[in-house]
């Protein structure tokens, strides 16, 4: 098939760039669609596209289509979105990220107030082990296109360092490292990145760093929002996620819970499918 690639798209950002089939491909292959599904797909899409439709437009085509072969692979490509819809406070993407740092050994606290050697501070998560202890900031954001600028790592380190000047006095914390964080549903500025690498901040973005970012550890730890769930409503999966439940694993351990919903006894069953599909049960 011949890639359309006159046509301009308008990205997150608002920059324009021309539309790649390639790309659109590969984003649907690396969530498990094979190469036929791919290609009809692409193919659908590019007989679709007018000049300026938005990255946001050919999307949700992509999902609907992709949804009619595998909703497991649809799930898969719908974790982006799904993350920009744990809003509209940053609290749910909170703790989110603290399951996915329990879910790798640590003992995980949220929204926590801390001393500090000068004042206290508010750090959204602290994931401790045996020898590290990681002061993390979280920063949620609803806008796709939105970069998290060099201001937020200047402040975390700041923040940080004074924390950890504080606790080095501290004997129950002298076997333990410090790490400073920052971790965003969206992406982060060249200028943040470097000096985040220069002043030993460990930065967790959607891509970033490549090969390891969110996307890669929420497939590989298996680790889903509730965002992501199709047959709750947009109220329901709010009220799930104020009573502590915003990841796909907590929900399938506490259906309980859903009793007070008054979910039709179909619906359900389809819920309890759409569940052991997305965790592999």
């Amino acid at each position: 098939m011949s890639s359309n690639n006159t046509i301009l798209i308008r990205k997150a950002s608002g920059e324009s760039e021309f539309f790649d089939a390639s790309k659109l491909k590969h984003s649907l292959r690396r969530v498990g669609a094979d190469h036929k599904t791919s290609e009809s797909i692409a193919f659908d899409i590019e007989t679709s596209l007018y000049e300026g439709i938005s990255t946001r437009k050919i999307y949700r085509m992509a999902f609907r289509m992709l949804r009619k072969h595998n909703r497991r692979n649809a799930m898969l490509y719908k974790l982006k979105q799904s993350l920009f819809e744990l809003g509209p406070t940053g609290y749910p993407f909170e703790y989110f990220i603290g399951e996915i740092f329990k879910r790798r050994g640590f003992n995980v606290e949220v929204g926590k107030n801390v001393e500090g050697h000068c004042i206290a501070h508010e750090i959204d998560v602290i994931a401790t082990n045996k020898t590290e202890q990681l002061l993390i900031e979280c920063k949620y954001s609803k806008d796709q296109g939105k970069h998290i600028s060099i201001q937020v790592s200047l402040y975390v380190r700041a923040r940080v360092d004074d924390v950890i000047r504080k606790r080095a006095e501290m004997p129950i914390y002298s076997n333990l490292s410090f790490s400073a964080g920052v971790v965003s549903n969206t992406r982060f500025s060249y200028d943040s990145i470097t000096y985040s690498k220069c002043n030993n901040i460990i930065l967790l973005g959607w891509d970033y760093p490549q090969n390891n970012g969110l996307k890669e550890i929420m497939e590989q730890e298996k680790i889903f929002p509730v965002t992501a769930l199709e047959h709750l409503t947009r109220k329901q999966k709010t009220q799930l996620m104020e009573k502590g439940i915003v990841t796909c694993d907590q929900l399938i351990s506490n259906m309980e819970i859903l009793t007070e919903f008054m979910i039709r006894k179909k619906k359900l069953k389809n819920l309890e499918r759409e569940l052991a599909d997305i965790l592999i049960l």
